[in-house]
C-alpha cells in the first residue's frame, strides 16, 4: 500500500514549475508525488493558487491551475474548521511556527499523516507521530 502523506504548497509549485532554476527541485517533487498518497488542505489548494498567480517566474498559467485542480480533486482534502485553527493556535503558541505553518502541521496531524512534505518547516521535527521532512 502506497504511504498517505501530507503535501505543504510548495512540493506542488515545484512540481509545477516550469522555472529551469527550479528543474533540480521539480524533478524530486514529480517523483515525490508518484511515490506517495498526498493528503492536502484547503489551506494548501489556496497558496497554491495564490503564489502561481503572482510569482510569474515559476511559469505556471491558468492551464496549469486548472491541472492542478483535477489532479487534486480526489486526494483526501482537510478544510479548515474552528477545530484546526484552535489546535494551530496551541501549536503556534507552544513552538513559535508562524500561524499558517501551525495550520498547515495541525492539518497534517488530523488526518493522522506520519509524513508532512514541507520545505518550509524544520527538517526533523517531529509532532507525536508527524515528522516533517525537507525532501530537497
Amino acid at each position: 500500500m502506497i504511504e498517505s502523506a501530507f503535501f505543504d504548497s510548495n512540493i506542488f509549485l515545484y512540481a509545477y514549475s516550469l522555472d529551469p532554476f527550479d528543474s533540480m527541485k521539480s524533478s524530486v517533487a514529480v517523483q515525490l508525488l508518484g511515490t506517495c498518497q498526498p493528503v492536502i488542505s484547503t489551506q494548501v489548494l489556496q497558496e497554491f493558487i495564490s503564489n502561481a498567480l503572482r510569482k510569474p517566474r515559476l511559469g505556471i498559467d491558468e492551464g496549469k491551475i486548472d491541472e492542478f485542480l483535477d489532479f487534486t480533486a480526489d486526494l483526501p482534502l482537510q478544510p479548515l474548521s474552528h477545530t484546526l485553527i484552535f489546535h494551530a493556535t496551541a501549536l503556534r503558541r507552544r513552538y513559535g511556527f508562524s500561524h499558517w505553518d501551525s495550520t498547515i502541521i495541525a492539518a497534517a496531524h488530523a488526518n493522522g499523516c506520519a509524513t508532512l512534505y514541507s520545505e518550509d518547516l524544520q527538517h526533523g521535527f517531529t509532532l507525536d507521530h508527524l515528522t516533517i521532512v525537507n525532501p530537497f
